[in-house]
């Protein structure tokens, strides 16, 4: 159920409802005071109710956001950091990637080294399929120090390879329990497939939801109710695809994992190829986790983050719709 709120017209009671959705609506009234309407316009209009029915604004708040999902979605906040921060860490202890089984330094697909030019300086140089480019400050060589990735960016910020696998390890694992929690709950809940799945409405309009999103011109009314057709092929990339994509490249890197289960090492191409496409993965999720943020700040910051910690979200309708 829905609570309609309308400003200067008091509240009007929403109706009775089971939930049959994620997004379900309950009921909650909030009085609000009924400003005085002009002598003159009292005396043009004859029928007050009417015209104020038109002219008021409405605010709707809606349940959107049920305890599971914002538990599992704030755990994943500082679970994700430290993977991130700790596998750079791994990563800087030898800051190349290969696409064959092989390590083939001299032609690595990507690599993040300090060099030394003719004049004794010493730079950061990327490497992308044959391609260098100056990172220094930031990439191959910062503060003065030979490493891949700077260390505000590691966990731990020295270079302690040992301490990097033990915090990235354990976090995999929290992940891993964290994200099996959410799933089972999503599919027993129905709000895979009843709020994530696209329809076929929904893929027959992603053309103006990318021109939409294009000038930043977001959801209103009814539609900022549901996921709009880009949110939903994202979350359903990152939840079916990148995620076990990361788990499964990431237990092949294992030797005691590769013993148990060696399709593993066929179905990836080696233990270097599952590394690099480890790597793209990781990126992945983070271009995802900073394309979130920002939409998160871009349609309304407060109002986004209030719900995802009590579970209330306020839409707000056009006057007469």
């Amino acid at each position: 159920m829905a609570s309609l709120i309308y400003e200067g017209a008091g509240t009007s009671p929403g109706q009775e409802g089971g939930p049959i959705s994620e997004f379900a609506m309950r009921s909650e009234p909030f009085p609000l005071k009924e400003p005085l309407a002009p002598a003159h316009l009292i005396a043009d209009q004859g029928d007050i109710p009417a015209a104020r029915s038109v002219s008021a604004s409405v605010v709707e708040r809606v349940y959107r956001h049920r305890l599971p999902v914002r538990i599992s979605h704030w755990l994943n906040v500082p679970i994700l950091i430290i993977l991130i921060m700790s596998g750079l860490q791994i990563f800087n202890a030898h800051p190349a990637l290969y696409w064959d089984d092989r390590s083939d330094r001299e032609h690595p697909f990507i690599s993040i080294r300090p060099m030394k030019t003719e004049s004794g300086e010493m730079r950061g140089i990327t490497t992308i399929l044959g391609y260098k480019f100056d990172t220094t400050g930031v990439l191959g060589y910062s503060d003065g120090k030979r490493r891949a990735f700077p260390a505000w960016a590691t966990i731990p910020s020295a270079k302690v390879l040992a301490m990097g696998r033990q915090w990235h390890l354990f976090f995999a694992w929290a992940l891993v329990i964290n994200g099996l929690f959410f799933m089972t709950y999503a599919w027993l809940s129905r709000h895979v497939t009843r709020d994530l799945a696209p329809t076929g409405k929904d893929l027959r309009g992603i053309g103006q939801a990318v021109k939409d999103h294009v000038v930043l011109r977001h959801p209103k009314g009814e539609e900022a109710k549901r996921y709009n057709v880009l949110q939903k092929l994202a979350y359903v990339v990152i939840l079916f695809m990148v995620a076990p994509l990361i788990v499964l490249t990431g237990l092949t890197m294992s030797p005691t994992i590769d013993t148990a289960f060696p399709w593993l090492l066929t179905l990836f191409g080696g233990r270097q190829a599952a590394r690099t496409v480890h790597f793209i993965a990781c990126f992945t999720f983070v271009g995802f986790i900073v394309i979130h943020v920002l939409e998160v700040i871009l349609t309304g910051f407060f109002n986004n983050i209030r719900s995802m910690v009590t579970g209330w979200f306020v839409v707000k309708h056009e006057a007469g719709r």
